[in-house]
This record gives C-alpha cells, structure tokens and sequence, in this order.
C-alpha cells in the first residue's frame, strides 16, 4: 500500500515537471503565444519564482531529517544555507582574484579566481555544510526542546553576520561584506542549449537535486538509521534505553540537514548569480520551518507541497494579488508587507486546528491525536 502511494505521488511530480519544463521552455516564449496567457504567466508564475521553488524545497527536505525525522527544533537553518552560497562565491568566481586555480571550470584558464566546475562546488557545498553540522551540533545537542531551539538561533545569527561584516577580519577579505560576490561561472551542461529560452537547464538541475534529496529522505527513513531518528523523534529516553546511541544519532541528523542545505546555497548562488549577506537572515529559518510544520512534519511530500506553496506566495502570489487588487479598486495597499502576519496567522491556525500538516506522516498522526482517542473512548464508555 505504502509503496503504491509513493508511485502515484512519483508519478504526480514528473507529470508536473514535465509540464513545466514545456510549458516555459517552449510555449512560454513562442512569439504565438496569446498575449493574456503571457501576462498571466508572467504575473502569477514567473519562471524565476518555479526554479526558486525548487531552491526552497531542497532546504525545506533537509531541515525536514532535523525536525520532521529526529525532531530536533532548529531555528538557525540558515547558516548552512549561507555556508553553502558562500561556497560557491568563494570557488565558482574570480573573488580570489590572488589565486589561479582551475578544475574543470566553465571559464577560460586565464581567468583569475578559483573556478572550480559547479558538480564539485555541491559536492564542496555539502560537504563543507556537513561539517559544520557536526561542528555546532557537538557541544549543543545535549540540550533539548527550548533550550536547544534558543542555541541554534543563536549559531543561525552568528554565522550570517560574520558573512555580513566579513570584508575584513584581521585584514583578510573573507565575504566583500554587503557587497557580496556577484558573477558567478556559469553551470556547463549540454542541456543549456535545450529550447529557445534559458529556463530548462537550471530548472532540470534544481529538480535534480530535489529528487536527490527526496530520495535520500525516503531511503534514510526506511533503514536503521531513520528509524532510530522517529525514536528519538518519539521518546528519547525510550530509544536510549534500547540501545540508541543518542549523540551519534543526533550528529547524523543534523550532517545530513545540514548537507541539503549546502546544496541548497549553491544552487540559490547560481540561481541569482551572485551571494549577498543580507539574503541570508533570521527569518529563512523561520520560513524554512514554516513549510515543514505546514506540509507535515515527517512526510516528504507534504514538506514539499509546504515549500511550493509558502514560496510562491511569498515570491509571487502576494504580489501578484497585490498588483491585481490595486489595479482593480485603485488603491495602493502594499501587500507583500503583509506577509509575515500571514505566515503567522497560518502557522496559528495549523497550531490550533491541524497540528499534523496538510499531508500528515501516519505515525505522527497518530501520536499527536491519541489524546482525542482516549477522551471518544471516555466520553463513550460514561455514556
């Protein structure tokens, strides 16, 4: 049953992707195209805010191992995210412009800087991101719940604004500080040249990676490891007892989140060519969290329909509402400033009403309502 549901859930999303990659790479941009369906394209999905998308839910799968999986509260996800565009500033540009040093980069070899080919740049990414994982998770994850969510924050603020303040430590230009790192080598596959219009090689490379990662997800939880992670997740005591090594356990999750959200950097880096500091703030974490408690918490399908749907609103909905709203009534309410109080009203209501996510994982369905359970069986057996 469960393997039938993973089929049509597979099936759904190339369906989808599909679609899309037709839909932009050769329809959107066909000069025959009705010029409303070229507006409304333009205005409610733009093909920059579909390969954003994708950039979310990477980061999204991954913070879901930490907080869907073992659930560990990690409100400062967004370091791994900057760790991993920072990479690719630092090894697909000419911003050590001291150093030449090339590996199978896309730019000439006389070109200063450090260009490696971007297939490494996330390998690097990840594992660089995988690392500090482990490095911030050793001394902190002995703390639990509140205490471990407030250290995490704290790591999630430190670490950008070493980015952002950057341009010297100790005479050493590590970042270019709110300058940022812009011209980045561009991606070299085959695949660029697909179409009339330069949307399908970034869109195959992001969904790529998100089927990567959707199935690393997917394989983790069915092993060993993944079900020490739901056991921690469920009773840590209890799993400790049985023989979990808690520590290990918790590292792993936290190396493998943290991996995702290298990846994630690198491909958001290449996506707006550039790395800049002030992108990398408090509230991506906060978002990053939003989409999984929205999808569901635990469930790779739903996280990724949390993702689709907060990004889009954020990057294109809201605005493209906006600029309808206010053409049609003739005001100038800015609605994109609205957007936090809509993700905190959404995030109330999913509190209070569907505490699961839209697409529950059963298991936690089934622990967040056995209370409900228990009080139908009471009120049925007073009767």
């Amino acid at each position: 049953m469960a393997r039938s549901s993973q089929r049509k859930w597979v099936t759904g999303y190339l369906i989808a992707v599909a679609a899309i990659f037709i839909i932009y790479q050769f329809l959107f941009p066909w000069e025959g195209l009705p010029i409303g369906i070229y507006d409304f394209l333009q205005l409610w999905l733009p093909p920059t805010a579909v390969n954003e998308s994708l950039v979310y839910v990477i980061c999204a799968l991954g913070l879901n191992i930490v907080v869907g999986y073992a659930g560990l509260l990690d409100l400062g996800y967004v370091a791994f995210w900057a760790i991993g565009g920072y990479c690719a500033g630092w090894f697909m540009s000419e911003f050590f412009y001291q150093i030449n040093l090339h590996f199978f980069g896309s730019v000439a070899r006389t070109a200063p800087g450090i260009h490696v080919n971007f297939w490494g740049v996330l390998l690097i990414g990840g594992l660089v991101c995988a690392f500090f994982g482990i490095l911030i998770g050793g001394p902190t994850l002995r703390l639990k719940s509140d205490y471990l969510a407030i250290v995490t924050l704290g790591f999630g603020e430190i670490i950008p604004q070493v980015f952002f303040n950057g341009d010297d430590i100790a005479g050493f230009n590590l970042s270019n500080g709110t300058k940022g790192i812009t011209i980045l080598d561009p991606i070299p596959v085959g695949a660029k040249n697909i179409g009339p219009f330069d949307f399908g090689y970034k869109f195959i490379i992001f969904v790529l990676l998100a089927a990567l990662m959707v199935f690393i997800s997917l394989r983790l939880r069915k092993g060993k490891l993944g079900r020490a992670w739901l056991a921690i997740r469920e009773d840590e005591l209890a799993a400790s007892m049985m023989g979990v090594p808690l520590m290990q356990t918790k590292l792993s999750a936290y190396a493998v989140g943290a991996f995702a959200g290298g990846l994630g950097g690198v491909a958001f880096a290449t996506h707006v060519d550039g790395v800049y500091a002030e992108r990398f703030n408090f509230s991506i974490s906060i978002f990053l969290l939003a989409m999984v408690v929205l999808g569901g918490m635990g469930n790779v399908w739903g996280v990724i329909i949390g993702a689709l749907l907060l990004s889009w609103i954020n990057s294109t909905g809201l605005p493209a509402f906006g600029t309808t709203f206010n053409d049609k009534f003739g005001t100038s309410i800015n609605f994109p400033s609205f957007t936090f109080l809509l993700f905190g009203l959404v995030l109330i209501l999913m509190m209070l009403y569907k505490r699961e996510g839209l697409i529950p994982e059963s298991r936690l369905r089934l622990i967040l309502h056995e209370g409900d359970a228990e009080e139908d069986l009471t009120s049925k057996e007073s009767k």
